[in-house]
């Protein structure tokens, strides 16, 4: 596990989108979280694609198939099976929010556990300072009254560019009510809180 957490942070050194290794860190300690919690999950499996998720994500990499190949080949030469290849493939290739949009993605206990651990990182209070960094590094305005939140949405509509308030309507706000385990549930609930009071109080300080 050190050797592919070593391959992920040399994959994600040059990142200044919030996908760093820092991210990845909180991603797979909260992966460890809910398999502890969930007897059924394959640690080895979760904690893999937990590292690895965001190596091969299309909005991070201009060519997302090369990518997997890489990953593939890494796994292979570190001795994975093909089944559990295949399994951490098949995780990380369908667990994104856009991945979903317009087809709901059944992930077994795995994909399920780091899918909510990724969006966990994404609300509350880290989630708020991650939206800005990655709309700031992007060029994105932080608010614009005059643009109003999209709705039904399908991967490239969502891809464009909006305001990063927008964001929080059209994605973080949604997140905990797409959370597939007991635990993860409970712990979006305070963190989508204290969204909703910042988005409030952002508001309010913006007039």
């Amino acid at each position: 596990m050190q050797k592919i957490a070593n391959f992920v942070k040399n994959e994600l050194k040059d990142d200044h989108t919030g996908h760093d290794l820092a991210h990845i860190n909180r991603v797979v300690a909260l992966t460890k979280t809910l398999i502890s919690e969930n007897p059924k999950a394959n640690s080895k499996i979760a904690i893999t694609a937990a590292y690895l998720h965001d190596v091969i994500d299309d909005k991070l990499v201009t060519d997302p198939n090369a990518k997997t190949n890489q990953v593939i080949d890494k796994l292979a030469e570190l001795n994975f099976s093909k089944i559990e290849i295949h399994k951490i493939i098949n995780i990380i290739t369908h667990m994104s929010y856009s991945k979903n949009l317009s087809n709901h993605y059944e992930l077994d206990i795995n994909g399920q556990i780091v899918q909510d651990a990724d969006r966990l990182d994404a609300i509350g209070a880290i989630g708020i300072a991650r939206a800005f960094y990655f709309g700031g590094h992007f060029g994105d305005v932080m608010y614009d009254e005059s643009q109003q939140p999209r709705i039904n949405m399908n991967k490239v509509e969502y891809r464009k560019h909006t305001t990063v308030i927008n964001h929080f309507y059209e994605k973080l706000f949604k997140l905990p009510d797409l959370m597939n385990t007991k635990t993860a549930r409970k712990l979006a609930v305070q963190r989508k809180l204290y969204m909703e009071n910042f988005v409030n109080e952002f508001k309010k300080e913006w007039h």
